[in-house]
């Protein structure tokens, strides 16, 4: 049988880095094929390869047995290649239906809006999901507006569909219910490059995985030749995973004491509703929650870069409700925002620049009105080693580190202070294995030093590991909590759902 895609022998370079070095790989009709790999493996630069972003410097891509060289995303998808981005590419003011039209090709000046409604329709109903067509995007779910892309995909007739972390915004739930969508539609001969971290979902619903490490394929496996561990120490070669254990010494001393918090947004709506809650010297509480449902509220209130409308946020005795989040920072609370790339770091800064944002009037690294570059260069030196940061030449922009490597310049700068609480808003996400799990000794480590965190996921595995307490969120308020140690990840996503309230 012929291969829908065959990738032979791929090289891309950017400057003084090979991101993409001899790639090979296949992918036959009706099959979900997986992609696994650590951070800067070159996953991402092979999708961007596949869907006419970048352009190789060398190889060969086969389509239906056919050479193709693709020189815009345009022709890769009128060949029949979509995917589903993790930063979804909708216009949320248009609504459902006028989304999946922008997505359609040749549409006529003058076109039948009955005739277009009943081919989403047919969609809708083969699937049996269930959406209201006239909806504006930005009044539903994130886990909604990624079916929204999908289904964009399935109109157009794409016959292979790149899915890039697809579960990271869904409840174990809406997880189920992709995934047998996924299998109707291999069953139906689509061909699916299902990307994820998650070992669980590779071992659930892939049919064969292809290993990537350091930009060269390693090597491809079919369903009854690999297992978790198997892949697991594919990905990671020789590197060395960080080893740790959870403190259970939970003090009853409060560390934050959060009352009746209602936060607004620029739509004047909730996205905080008389939230209450409690965090104790040297917990962990996780916070569980499909994306969007208020939890960058709370992480961006907590550190000064939200205002809240009513409400109270104590730090022992002292009221920090609106502090700024310079006065967040002296209290004792530390940040690890969503997005590190945007927020969390100065991309065009150096390393050491970046690692003394935060405390850079310090008399640590001044002589005089002057910057002590010296003082700079030695603090770098001694958090790059103690957080095993890999921050390549000195003086490089911190934007040419991989996602894992910037993630620890964060954590090093923000637990530079010894803080009282840390506020952890998506730590792991896109990262890889060995990166995920030296974000998770950090936290337990300075849990047994009496730090306590806020760890806000959508990787339940990553909550029931860590937490000694689980909240879940929905719109804004408290739904509930459950204990780690008993609860199943079906409560869990109930409560997630809003179907449960306790």
């Amino acid at each position: 049988m012929t291969n829908l895609l065959q990738i032979k022998n791929i090289r891309k370079t950017f400057p003084g880095v090979v991101a993409l070095d001899d790639i090979s790989l296949s992918i036959a009709p009706g099959e979900i094929h997986t992609l696994l790999g650590e951070n800067g493996a070159g996953k991402s630069t092979l999708m961007n390869v596949l869907t006419g972003l970048y352009r190789p410097e060398r190889g060969e891509i086969l389509f239906d047995g056919t050479p193709v060289q693709f020189r815009s995303p345009r022709e890769s998808l009128e060949l029949g290649i979509g995917m589903v981005h993790q930063h979804f590419m909708l216009v949320s003011a248009h609504t459902v239906f006028e989304n999946i039209l922008l997505a359609l090709n040749k549409v006529p000046n003058f076109y039948s809006r009955r005739k277009y409604r009943q081919q989403v329709q047919q969609i809708l109903d083969q699937f049996n999901l269930d959406f209201e067509l006239d909806t504006p995007v930005w009044k539903l779910s994130i886990g909604a507006q990624q079916w929204i892309e999908l289904i964009k995909l399935l109109v157009r007739d794409c016959r292979l569909l790149i899915l890039d972390e697809p579960t990271a915004v869904l409840t174990p739930q809406e997880s189920a219910r992709l995934f047998e969508v996924l299998i109707r539609l291999r069953d139906e001969g689509k061909s699916i490059l299902f990307i994820s971290h998650k070992m669980r979902e590779v071992m659930e619903i892939s049919d064969r995985v292809t290993v990537l490490k350091k930009g060269r394929s390693l090597i491809t496996l079919s369903r009854g030749e690999y297992n978790e561990n198997k892949l697991a120490s594919l990905m990671i070669g020789e590197d060395q995973i960080p080893e740790w254990q959870k403190s259970f010494r939970t003090s009853q001393e409060l560390a934050l004491e959060i009352k009746n918090l209602s936060v607004r947004n620029d739509r004047d709506l909730a996205d905080l509703d008389n939230f209450t809650m409690k965090i104790h010297r040297g917990q962990i509480l996780g916070i569980a929650g499909v994306a969007g449902n208020g939890q960058k509220a709370l992480a961006e209130v907590l550190t000064g870069l939200k205002e809240a409308s009513s409400g109270r946020i104590m730090a022992g005795v002292r009221d920090i409700t609106n502090s700024s989040a310079r006065g967040s920072y002296i209290a004792g609370i530390a940040h690890i925002p969503e997005d590190r790339k945007s927020i969390g770091i100065a991309p065009d800064m150096t390393v050491d620049d970046n690692l003394i944002m935060k405390n850079f009037s310090s008399p640590s690294f001044r002589r005089g009105i002057f910057q002590d570059r010296g003082a700079i260069r030695r603090n770098a030196a001694e958090k790059i080693d103690q957080f095993a940061i890999k921050a390549g030449p000195t003086g490089n922009p911190i934007r040419y580190l991989s996602g894992g490597n910037i993630q620890k310049v964060i954590i090093a700068r923000e637990l530079s202070e010894n803080p009282a609480v840390l506020v952890a808003l998506y730590p792991t996400r896109g990262l890889d294995i060995g990166s995920a799990e030296y974000v998770h000794k950090v936290i337990a480590d300075g849990a047994s030093k009496g730090m306590s965190t806020i760890l806000i996921s959508e990787d339940l595995d990553e909550l029931l590991k860590l937490s000694d307490e689980i909240v879940v969120m929905f719109r804004g308020r408290l739904a509930g909590s459950v204990d780690p140690e008993t609860a199943t990840r079906e409560e869990i996503g109930l409560l997630m759902s809003g179907e449960v309230q306790t």
